[in-house]
């Protein structure tokens, strides 16, 4: 009888023949790098960022365009029913009423005169910082942050490098005092020259400031400031369980 030729075991397997094993397995059966798969996670998660961002964006803007009169209409309402004063007050993001209590002296001098701070239309014009009892020089500040625009606003004075602007009881007359020729607005606090922006200094307790155009009277006009009382500040009594403490 003849021997019948015997096929390999695993006749469906290409394993089993010379050469295949390594052929087929070497490529596909190494592990896969890591950095051959980040790079597309990452972008994966680079365009879903992108695409859930343009669809938020645009459901924004859509909103906005949509509501656009109705909302610019609420903020401007918002704006009109503040007061000119909390305006500012925002502005410089200023602390609650009584989160402070300071005293300062201020001359004004226009012309060789002082300004009179003791007039009603100058009088009691803000709640955070004010003149008050008709002093014609005394500054009371109620609150932190408070900057001297805050006054000047509320009574119709403004400063600036070269004039002094008053306007009296609120009319629409400005009085305009500016220096000649080369003459600037002098400005010195407690007694020493002042080369910023005067309307946005904060007062501290006991301050002497002067604002002139007579430079050659500066002297003078100093020593005449020394000479206005600033009253202590009152002190609060805290209420202790076994004494009384003043602060």
């Amino acid at each position: 009888m003849s021997e019948d030729k015997v096929l390999p075991k695993d006749i469906d397997s290409d394993d089993s023949l010379p050469g295949r094993y390594e052929e087929s397995n070497f490529e596909y059966l190494q592990p896969i790098p890591q950095q051959a798969i980040t790079p597309k996670s990452k972008s994966k998660s680079l365009v879903i960022g992108v695409i859930v961002f343009v669809i938020v964006s645009a459901g924004f803007f859509s909103y906005y365009f949509i509501n656009q009169n109705e909302i610019d209409s609420q903020i401007v309402q918002n704006t009109l029913n503040m007061s000119p004063e909390q305006i500012l007050a925002d502005q410089y993001n200023i602390g609650r009423y009584g989160s402070d209590h300071s005293h300062a002296a201020m001359l004004v001098v226009l012309d060789g005169e002082q300004l009179n701070f003791g007039l009603p239309q100058f009088q009691l014009s803000s709640k955070y910082i004010h003149f008050e009892d008709h002093n014609p020089y005394l500054i009371h500040k109620h609150a932190t942050g408070v900057p001297l625009e805050m006054l000047f606003a509320s009574i119709g004075l403004k400063i600036t490098q070269d004039c002094i602007f008053v306007e009296y009881d609120f009319s629409k007359d400005v009085n305009e005092f500016c220096g000649e020729g080369k003459k600037t607005v002098q400005v010195y606090v407690n007694g020493k020259k002042f080369l910023s922006d005067i309307s946005q200094y904060e007062i501290q307790h006991n301050d002497r400031i002067l604002i002139t155009l007579d430079e050659k009277s500066i002297s003078k006009h100093l020593r005449y400031l020394d000479s206005f009382e600033i009253f202590d500040i009152p002190k609060k009594p805290l209420i202790n369980s076994e004494k009384d403490i003043l602060i």
